[in-house]
């Protein structure tokens, strides 16, 4: 059977891969001041990171929208057996009902909540590519999905909050109060919701150590095929830290280097790095 995967510009996954399995990529919506552009597209992170460093608000994200939804669906599904979309978790965003209510004219499409985003979404629609390659038949694959969207194990440690505050997503006093201890916050995907985990003090490249570290010393319950570091433009140095945990902590056969896209950059700020990976289930 022909099955078309589509997911949206939050997965975070690397040309490489997108190409290689065929995924189409629906671009969210990044409003910059009076404009509503187009992630990746029109829009880089670079771009938001220049333009709250010149003095401007915090970039927001919009979903897909029901109409996007359509048009892809109407393009996409004569010529497929199924459609399979992945969306970013619907606690972060519409995408999930907006896809929802456009494929109700398509009984070939169905529509998954990743539960997650960035890469944790990311290895989900992998997941998905990888099964249609193997023939799976689209009822399953879509039930196989939704067992296995609590598997991705996503997490970012952030070296500021000041984007998470003034999105709102923290309170002034708490993003004070980090600052001025060094600290170093872990944020974390449980349930398709964001969690603040334990907090680190150190510089940036000793914390992102840390923290990557920990996250898998010990494990038995992690699958070794690959792991994500995502980071939107972070300090080079922390990047190496983070291989360096993964390479004496882990025993995985691919690692990957990706850059967080708008929707991370936009609530989480540049010098941000995520490890993420799947645990077996």
């Amino acid at each position: 059977m022909k099955i078309k995967i589509v997911t949206d510009s939050t997965c975070d996954l690397p040309v490489e891969l997108l190409e290689r399995y065929e995924i189409t990529v629906l671009p969210l919506h990044i409003t910059k001041g009076d404009e509503s552009l187009l992630a990746g597209i029109e829009i880089t992170p670079l771009d938001i990171f220049r333009y709250v460093d010149g003095g401007g608000a915090i970039c927001t994200t919009a979903a897909v929208n029901i109409t996007e939804y359509q048009r892809c669906f109407a393009k996409l599904c004569p010529c497929y057996d199924a459609v399979i979309v992945m969306t970013i978790s619907a606690e972060f965003s519409g995408c999930f009902q907006n896809a929802q209510a456009a494929a109700a004219d398509y009984p070939n499409v169905a529509v998954i909540d990743s539960c997650s985003l960035s890469c944790g979404q990311g290895m989900i629609v992998l997941e998905a590519a990888e099964m249609a390659e193997q023939g799976l038949p689209p009822d399953e694959i879509a039930a196989e999905l939704r067992r296995r969207v609590s598997l991705p194990e996503a997490s970012f440690l952030l070296d500021r909050l000041d984007y998470m505050q003034k999105g709102g997503r923290c309170s002034s006093a708490t993003a004070l109060g980090a600052n001025l201890l060094h600290l170093k916050p872990c944020i974390e995907v449980r349930d398709g919701k964001m969690t603040v985990g334990k907090k680190y003090r150190g510089t940036f490249p000793k914390t992102v150590y840390q923290y990557a570290s920990e996250r898998l010393s010990g494990r038995t319950d992690i699958r070794t095929d690959r792991v994500f570091i995502a980071h939107p433009d972070a300090d080079p140095e922390a990047v190496k830290a983070a291989v360096q945990a993964i390479q004496e902590y882990g025993q995985f056969s691919e690692i990957w280097l990706v850059r967080g896209g708008c929707t991370v950059s936009c609530h989480c700020g540049p010098n941000t790095v995520g490890v993420m990976f799947m645990r077996k289930g």
